[in-house]
């Protein structure tokens, strides 16, 4: 059974619309688009059949400026995620889910940087070693590391998501957050924001994971574990020579410095080696350079890439958990925008009480709390106290129970929150602080820069932050105490005051100190406070009572021990402790958290660079052509000239794609044709498909070409002659056997497996639509060109004019082009310029094309069976007969 051009669907676009060449997701019958609506870029993603499946805005980050220039799409290797490059410089990466943005990365704008390309590698899996394994490894931890002790700790309760919507029961239940203001997202601090680390790894730091509730539009890819994106690159580069670097699309690896004012058009990666052709920033397709730049980044090959971003992104992931529950916290505390903190309902009780003195009762100054102390210790009250406990605004059954229920809950929230998830987080911190601290040593990790004294400096602030953590969860304990004494003598005078003859006075159960403790330090101004107000300081040991280490030695602790334990046999008693005064200590938790994030973001931004420090450059070109300087003045628009281009990876499909000429082509004089070499190990082939620059309308004024050619580039081809072979296309069709050729137009192209090119083209004399044709490359002969004029900084445009010199003088035959299958385009592809998308994957075997206006695409089938095709085609005028009916 045959195959052929089927045509899938018609898709009607609502906008002038953009399809990029990578518009195609590789491993899903799924094609993302791009448009603008009201002034906004929307970029939607539709099935082959033609149907949407999800619209989203891609957003600038900046005010003021709503214009956003899309460039680039590359999709992740595992087909779950697809990276947006725009203009302003930002790189986002959405979920094919639901188009939502996972992780965006948002470029310095302190310089007019530009984004110019992406591309999505994904890890070349190669098997090493003598096949024993490695005892000392459990999944991806080593045994003993920081990582791996923090997977054997108990998980870290999850933080409630903010931006969760309201379900019925929180809307009706009676204590539920019915009044809470709409959701919000999170805040996140700056140091967290522009911390390195991979997106949403909770894992690795031993922290719960949220409960996923989004509706997910393609749930059979849900479940299903898969490890292809593990260790990819996500290049991006710039109009200024540089190409950024993240692992796994998130974690920054550094800058790769090619050339100033230069960019690469495509990029090849071989394990950890680059290879990019470049050109000038402002030049076309046809200036860019046929020898690679060549680059080793030798950081990449070690495990310590992956180890250093692994506890990177867990210390970020605890520092900003550790924040955020301190912000929580300090929200319950102080209270918000919209809702009261319970710290200021003893404020607001004491000054109810004082304006009722000066008032109502003619006091010309209030003291509540000595009325409440001469209450307290005499159990006589004043008169304006008198009257104030027994209304019924302030001390009400329900005023009181109010008061009660918001500070327990309060204090308890602290003491929890303080004791059983800050103290821990800081811990698990310091714990990956303390193995920095040794990476520090080894000369593994010295391309990491790190600094001893900053990460000295980072250790001390996480222990005074453990410090303060325990501390305030006492404090908490201890207020609370105290507070509940507070309201049962609170209950107390207020049932004494209201008692009658009938009813005897209820019996105290109040602790007489602890009241007076909550009266004098905690009722107005509380000790909790400087937990959230004041400096960010670290606590120094000695002023807790910690003996100092510079003047303690092992033999002065060892004489006191012995000292202690005669005392002892002597049966003498030991001496009180006395409580130490501590109020001149500055214990801010949430601004040591801030700094001591701020101080860690510093050390792992300078780590995370080491793959760009350990760049090697192989090769570079000698000279890359910019505008003006270039031989050529090379038209603009539709005559431009089309550069399309493919690497052939060192596998069997290059074998098989350059192999076949030597059984069907072994006669042929190989004075001229030269049979391509096999790939070698590390080397790869790199095929180029140009279209010169056409000439008035590009039919009836001369021959129009199409020029292939093939290099071997890679490692094995570094240090030996270039090698560079070409055959070249008449730009027109064989209709008879020993006939003319009838000559098209070609409108676009590109390349859509290792033996097929997908061309579209048109006849305009004879007014007919464009057509789009499958053309065999693999099966041709090859003739090579001699290398001696070839330096790194030849380009292509330079080749393409050497070629056509040489057909002109008939030193390299043009043949008409083998068109294995075409079929004609709609009508709304009879004039005007088209876009052309593929992807030619094993099983996908699909071809897009978008027409003049933007607003219609054609989806085809590249390799449809023909009998079902014939089946569509006679199901389709039954369906007309039926319609036009008996006459």
């Amino acid at each position: 059974m045959t195959s052929t051009i089927a045509s899938i669907a018609t898709i009607q676009l609502p906008a002038p619309t953009q399809v990029l060449t990578s518009s195609w997701c590789p491993d899903k019958d799924l094609l993302v688009v791009f448009y603008r609506v009201s002034h906004q870029t929307k970029m939607a993603l539709y099935k082959m059949q033609g149907s949407k499946k999800w619209e989203v805005t891609i957003d600038s980050r900046q005010i003021g400026r709503a214009e956003v220039e899309v460039l680039g799409v590359a999709w992740s290797p595992d087909a779950q995620s697809l990276a947006v490059i725009s203009n302003p410089p930002l790189v986002s990466v959405h979920s094919i889910q639901t188009g939502q943005v996972v992780n965006d990365i948002p470029f310095s704008q302190t310089a007019p940087l530009k984004l110019a390309n992406v591309w999505w590698f994904r890890e070349e899996k190669k098997v090493v070693g003598n096949g024993i394994p490695d005892i000392f490894k459990r999944g991806d931890s080593t045994t003993g590391s920081a990582l791996a002790i923090l997977r054997n700790l108990p998980l870290l309760d999850p933080m409630e998501d903010d931006a969760t919507p309201l379900n019925s029961n929180d809307l009706f239940a009676f204590q539920g957050t019915r009044n809470r203001a709409a959701p919000t997202a999170r805040t996140i601090p700056g140091s967290i924001a522009s911390w390195p680390a991979f997106q949403q790894r909770r894992d690795d730091a031993s922290i719960a994971a949220q409960a996923q509730t989004a509706q997910q539009a393609f749930p059979e890819e849900a479940d299903k574990p898969d490890d292809t994106n593990l260790n990819s690159i996500l290049a991006v580069a710039d109009t200024y020579g540089q190409m950024h670097l993240f692992l796994e699309g998130s974690y920054l690896l550094g800058t790769l410095g090619i050339r100033e004012t230069t960019y690469p058009r495509s990029v090849h990666k071989l394990r950890e080696f680059f290879f990019a052709h470049i050109g000038s920033s402002a030049a076309g397709d046809a200036d860019v350079v046929l020898f690679p730049y060549a680059a080793q980044l030798p950081y990449l090959a070690t495990r310590h890439c992956r180890e250093v971003a692994r506890v990177s992104t867990a210390a970020r992931e605890l520092a900003g958990y550790a924040i955020q529950v301190v912000k929580d916290m300090r929200s319950a505390w102080f209270g918000t925008e919209t809702q009261g903190g319970a710290r200021l309902l003893g404020q607001k009780w004491v000054q109810a009480l004082e304006e009722r003195q000066t008032k109502e009762f003619g006091q010309e100054e209030a003291y509540g709390l000595l009325d409440l102390t001469c209450l307290l210790t005499t159990g006589r009250s004043s008169e304006a106290l008198m009257d104030f406990l027994g209304s019924g605004e302030h001390m009400s059954e329900r005023s009181m129970h109010k008061w009660e229920t918001m500070m327990t809950e309060a204090l308890v929230k602290l003491r929890d929150m303080a004791e059983q998830r800050v103290a821990p987080a800081v811990q698990r911190l310091h714990l990956l602080l303390q193995e920095v601290q040794g990476w520090a040593t080894l000369p593994q990790y010295a391309v990491c820069n790190i600094n001893p004294p900053t990460i000295e400096a980072c250790l001390e602030l996480a222990a005074s932050a453990i410090i303060l953590s325990s501390w305030l969860a006492t404090t908490a304990r201890k207020e609370l105490l105290r507070f509940r004494e507070f309201m049962k003598w609170l209950r107390y005078e207020t049932s004494r005051g209201n008692a009658t003859g009938d009813h005897p006075t209820p019996r105290p159960q109040h602790d007489i100190l602890e009241v007076n403790e909550y009266l004098s330090s905690s009722l107005v101004v509380s000790p909790i406070d400087k937990w959230f107000l004041g400096l960010a300081a670290p606590i120094k040991r000695t002023a807790l009572g910690v003996p100092s280490m510079d003047t303690a030695n092992l033999k002065v602790a060892v004489k006191k021990a012995r000292e202690a334990l005669a005392q002892w046999d002597r049966g003498t008693q030991q001496q009180p402790v006395q409580p130490r005064d501590l109020p001149h200590i500055e214990r801010n938790l949430d601004s040591l958290l801030h700094a001591l994030a701020s101080r860690c973001q510093e050390v792992f931004v300078e780590a995370c660079k080491a793959a760009g420090r350990s760049a090697v450059v192989l090769r570079s070109p000698e000279t890359v052509p910019v505008p003006g300087e270039a031989a050529t003045d090379l038209p603009t628009g539709p005559a431009a000239p089309l550069v399309r281009e493919r690497t052939v990876e060192d596998d069997s499909k290059a074998s098989d794609a350059f192999g076949v000429l030597a059984s069907c082509r072994a006669f042929t004089d190989r004075r001229r044709v030269h049979l391509f070499p096999s790939p070698q190990p590390d080397n790869f082939v790199h095929c180029l498909a140009m279209r010169p620059p056409l000439v008035g309308d590009g039919v009836g004024t001369g021959p129009s070409y199409l020029c292939l050619a093939r290099l071997q580039q890679g490692l094995g081809a570094l240090d030996t002659p270039p090698t560079i072979e070409v055959a070249v296309f008449e730009c027109s069709v064989l209709e008879d056997v020993g006939g003319a050729g009838h000559a098209f137009e070609l409108v676009d192209l590109d390349f859509f497996d290792g033996s097929l090119l997908v061309i579209v083209y048109r006849h305009p004399e004879q007014g007919e639509c464009a057509r789009i044709a499958t053309v065999g490359y693999a099966d041709l002969l090859y003739h090579t060109i001699p290398a001696d004029g070839y330096v790194t900084g030849t380009t292509r445009g330079a080749l393409m004019r050497d070629v056509l010199a040489r057909v002109a003088g008939g030193q390299l035959p043009a043949v008409p082009t083998p068109i294995v299958q075409s079929r004609p385009l709609g009508v709304a592809f009879k004039t005007g310029a088209v876009k052309l998308a593929v992807n030619g994957r094993t099983g996908r075997r699909v071809a897009c094309v978008l027409d003049g206006t933007g607003t219609v695409v054609e989806v085809l089938d590249m390799e449809a069976e023909e009998d079902e095709e014939d089946v569509e085609d006679e199901d389709e005028d039954d369906a007309d007969a039926a319609e036009e009916g008996p006459e």
